[in-house]
């Protein structure tokens, strides 16, 4: 891993959050759009922050994300949110998340297997080279 700072990722990065929190604020009671499609796009979120900052293998670090987003989901059965002592309804209670469901740890990886066929789509673009 090497620093590198990208404002392609960091401006995606930037476009993702919005799309999040809108789905958290307007679109909250589209059950379907705010209990899964948020989740799937969480993990592009995190992928895009990391590589507004860093020069990493793609594989790595969706497995990386992957591997996150499952532990933290595994913290919320065991009530991590509550055992932190963040107060119910505030944003760290939120983030955080309070309610294990296997559903949740689906619409992780169905989001880093879009992130992983993205990836493997970009990086199969030929290489330019200069000949003489």
């Amino acid at each position: 891993m090497k620093f590198k700072f990208s404002l392609k990722y960091l401006l995606l990065s930037i476009f993702i959050f919005l799309i999040e929190v809108l789905i958290a604020t307007k679109l909250k009671d589209i059950f379907f759009v705010r209990a899964y499609l948020g989740d799937v796009i969480v993990v592009m979120l995190l992928y895009t922050l990391v590589k507004s900052f860093f020069k990493v293998n793609n594989e790595k670090l969706i497995l990386g994300i992957l591997i996150f987003s499952c532990c933290i989901e595994v913290a919320q059965y065991f009530k991590i949110a509550e055992i932190l002592g963040f107060p119910e309804g505030s944003l760290m209670y939120i983030v955080v998340g309070n309610s294990f469901s296997w559903i949740d740890i689906l619409c992780y990886a169905a989001g880093c297997l879009l992130l992983f066929i993205w990836a493997k789509i970009n990086n199969s673009e030929p290489q330019q080279t200069i000949s003489n």
